[in-house]
């Protein structure tokens, strides 16, 4: 099964990260998609955004046609919401027209602190 870790972490932590992966030569155990702030993070995973991931999600590649007939969306608004989760690195293009969810599972880790 392949997890994507979504999480918030500022971009030194992240290049920390991949300093160390390429020091060490050994890959982390699963794949991660940083946002530099809990607000980016929301910004780009809406409520309307993971319902499009959900009823993806394990499809296969699928077109955008037939994710807004699924979910009964206009599908120019599909589009802009499936082309801000491809930019985020959260689906992938998979042949003409068609996106796909390339993971099993999504997992978000947050810490959120005190002021």
């Amino acid at each position: 099964m392949t997890t994507v870790i979504l999480d918030v972490r500022s971009l030194a932590d992240s290049l920390s990260d991949v300093a160390s992966t390429m020091a060490s030569g050994a890959a982390e155990s699963a794949p991660r998609i940083s946002f530099a702030t809990p607000e980016l993070l929301w910004e780009v995973l809406t409520a309307e955004r993971w319902a499009l991931h959900k009823a993806i999600g394990g499809a296969g590649p699928i077109s955008i046609g037939e994710v807004a007939a699924r979910k009964g969306r206009d599908e120019a608004a599909v589009r802009g919401d499936l082309e801000a989760l491809l930019r985020a690195g959260i689906l992938d293009t998979a042949g003409e027209g068609c996106i796909e969810f390339p993971y099993d599972t999504v997992k978000v880790e947050l810490l959120l602190r005190a002021a």
